[in-house]
């Protein structure tokens, strides 16, 4: 399916409402205004010079336009590459450089994109091509202004694009996930949208709220799934407890992405916020895009019953696993069952593959098509090296004798103390069941003796008292895990740096 089929059956349908901190919707667009928009939209890209291959960015918080601009981009035939809102100029420099972008659609919400707009004009980028929507910025054009005379027809050479998503840079530089682009027609089925259909029964009924930034990879894909199968999209302009809440009851959503921070945040809640509205709306709550800690998950379906559904995927597409409410509570800790590709779990060494229940590389098995754009060694290590059709993301785990994928973290993590090698995602896990932890993040120092030892960030609950809390932490965390894996200094700080889709960013800690 496709938006503009439902712009000719039901042009009427509602297909993207903005909800303000209130949970009110401020502006919406119907499908037939959806695609009328996209289709100026891609008109202006034509005349802006963009062709078949191209690419472009968007640095823009939750706003009407920004499906619209996919959706030109899908029918344009080019690659739209987000970027964070939260980058530095930097950042979002190296980002507009690395992808080759040919434009640049920001607005005046962004707090950096003044300075971003000056310096790339100082420096002659983009040959001028830099718009804003939405929101006004002085020193660029209005991109709406641009497009309002193009017809609201299709360009003649419509061809099918997608997206250049990049890594939110949790260890490293960020790269950009580079796929091919399809052969197909603009409105030719998408099997990844067939499977969201199938897994979480989206149809043009679904209500669907997408509580984080859509320059993610898991909010924008599902926005676009939904909008594929004619469902009404409601987007928060950022996460917030109450209004996720109220957006929920005020709205009747039936379907909500989110992951584990936001279900820590929520169940940290006072319980009188917690029940104050009504969630017998939703059917489907899915989660992924970082481990969920086993006794969050456990509160999550207490609190919403057997609706809480989890996945394993990477923007890479390389496969996918999925795992619903109730099998997850026969086997707790795990990510599922592949429903996309094949697992496998290989030696990091000889990349042989290993049994079940031994600990290893994941890969999955099957047709895999994307690159690290300019990184062919990144691109080479996602790569088996014995067997071409197999990449990984960088995750270590385990199957066990039913098929279930169990997770322990990600390679690059790894900490090795005194020869021992240790996963900080299970030592976090442990210090978050603490009550007056909010957030953690723990990870390997430099140590004389032991080559590295374990370190804990640790942001505190709201009136948490710190005195004394170190030692306490310490203790309760060896009081549940082996010694070697509990941290041997524990370091208090006022917040996390997290991006807004609750990845960690380690390397600022290390940094």
């Amino acid at each position: 399916m496709h938006p503009r089929q439902f712009a000719r059956t039901t042009p009427d349908a509602p297909a993207i409402s903005l909800l303000d901190e209130t949970a009110h919707i401020t502006a919406s667009l119907t499908y037939a205004e959806l695609e009328a928009r996209a289709n100026r939209y891609a008109h202006a890209l034509r005349s802006l010079g963009l062709n078949r291959g191209d690419r472009f960015a968007i640095w823009k918080r939750n706003s009407l336009s920004f499906l619209p601009l996919y959706w030109a981009a899908q029918r344009a035939g080019l690659l739209i590459c987000p970027v964070a809102t939260h980058l530095s100029y930097a950042e979002t420099d190296y980002i507009i450089r690395d992808s080759g972008s040919k434009l640049l659609i920001t607005d005046g919400a962004v707090g950096q994109a003044a300075e971003v707009v000056s310096r790339l004009k100082d420096e002659a980028m983009l040959d001028g091509r830099i718009y804003w929507t939405d929101y006004p910025l002085d020193g660029a054009p209005d991109f709406d202004a641009l497009t309002a005379d193009y017809p609201d027809t299709p360009i003649h050479d419509e061809s099918a694009g997608s997206q250049m998503l990049y890594s939110s840079g949790t260890t490293g530089r960020p790269k950009g996930v580079k796929v091919a682009l399809p052969d197909e027609a603009v409105e030719a089925p998408a099997p990844f949208v067939a499977l969201v259909g199938a897994l979480f029964k989206v149809t043009p009924q679904t209500r669907y709220l997408s509580p984080a930034p859509l320059y993610h990879a898991a909010p924008l894909a599902y926005c676009i799934s939904v909008q594929r199968l004619g469902g009404h999209i409601f987007v928060m302009d950022k996460f917030r407890e109450e209004t996720c809440l109220a957006a929920i009851e005020r709205h009747a959503i039936t379907f909500v992405q989110m992951v584990p921070t936001m279900f820590v945040r929520l169940l940290k809640q006072p319980e009188t916020l917690r029940t104050r509205y009504s969630l017998s709306s939703l059917d489907c709550v899915v989660h992924a895009a970082a481990p969920c800690p086993v006794h969050t998950k456990h509160a999550m379906i207490d609190w919403l019953g057997p609706i809480v559904q989890e996945y394993y995927a990477g923007s890479e597409g390389n496969g996918l696993t999925f795992i619903s409410a109730q099998e997850w509570l026969r086997k707790p800790g795990s990510v599922g069952k592949a429903v996309f590709g094949t697992v496998h779990i290989c030696d990091p060494e000889t990349g042989e593959d290993l049994p079940p229940g031994e600990t290893g590389t994941v890969y999955f098995e099957g047709q895999s098509n994307f690159e690290y754009h300019g990184d062919a060694s990144k691109t080479q290590r996602a790569y088996h090296a014995h067997h071409a059709n197999r990449s990984t993301l960088g995750d270590v785990g385990h199957i066990d004798d039913d098929g279930y994928l169990f997770l322990t973290d990600r390679k690059a993590n790894m900490i090795i103390s005194g020869g021992v090698n240790i996963y900080p995602q299970e030592t976090e896990n442990v210090l978050l069941e603490h009550p007056s932890v909010l957030d953690a993040a723990v990870l390997g120092v430099p140590c004389e003796e032991m080559g590295e030892r374990v370190k804990a960030f640790v942001q505190l609950m709201p009136g948490a008292k710190s005195d004394g809390l170190d030692g306490e932490l310490i203790a309760f965390t060896r009081d549940r895990i082996s010694h070697v894996k509990a941290p041997r200094e524990v370091q208090i700080v006022a917040s996390l740096p997290r991006t807004e889709s609750g990845k960690l960013l380690k390397r600022v800690l290390l940094d």
